[in-house]
């Protein structure tokens, strides 16, 4: 058996023409990515010259500022008594003992404090979680979205109004 291919000429010559036209849809949408990739970088590079400048500016006008004064420490003083007399004024006698707690009796406060406190944030975290309370965060963001929507079409709609009246103003006076 021979392994002869044969094919017809307009066959061959559609298949070269279609990866010609290929060839050249590819080249050109190569060209249109490179052209649009050097104007973002032409444009990104006017943008950093334009912060870079602002930054410049903003750097001499501090170096030009004089440097504020540093502020010595002001005394922080702190309530220990209220309605009696000044500690140094009382005698040492009559001072009342500060309370003293038994260890365990200590350890009891501490455990029953941090329980109800965990308790406490549980119950809020629960309470915040709730299906009502998430319903209506999203209800009430909707309405927030939606009015914010409509105030910038209003705004959208006043500046197109003061545009066109400019414009106006503008043809009118010349």
């Amino acid at each position: 058996m021979s392994e002869e291919w044969s094919a017809p000429a307009w066959a061959v010559l559609a298949v070269l023409g279609t990866v010609a036209a290929l060839l050249l849809l590819l080249l050109a949408a190569l060209a249109v990515v490179v052209v649009t990739t050097r104007r973002t970088l032409a444009r990104t590079d006017a943008e950093s010259a334009v912060v870079l400048d602002r930054l410049l500016h903003l750097e001499q006008t501090l170096a030009t500022r004089p440097v504020p004064e540093v502020r010595a420490e002001e005394t922080e003083y702190l309530i220990t008594h209220l309605g009696e007399d000044a500690p140094d004024e009382r005698d040492a006698d009559d001072a009342p003992p500060a309370p003293m707690l038994p260890a365990p009796v200590f350890a009891d406060m501490v455990l029953r404090e941090t329980a109800v406190q965990a308790t406490t944030l549980a119950a809020g975290l629960r309470r915040a979680l709730s299906p009502e309370v998430r319903h209506r965060i999203r209800w009430e963001m909707r309405r927030e979205v939606k009015r914010a929507r409509k105030q910038r079409r209003a705004d959208l709609r006043a500046a197109r109004r003061d545009l066109h009246a400019r414009q106006r103003a503008a043809e009118q006076a010349a």
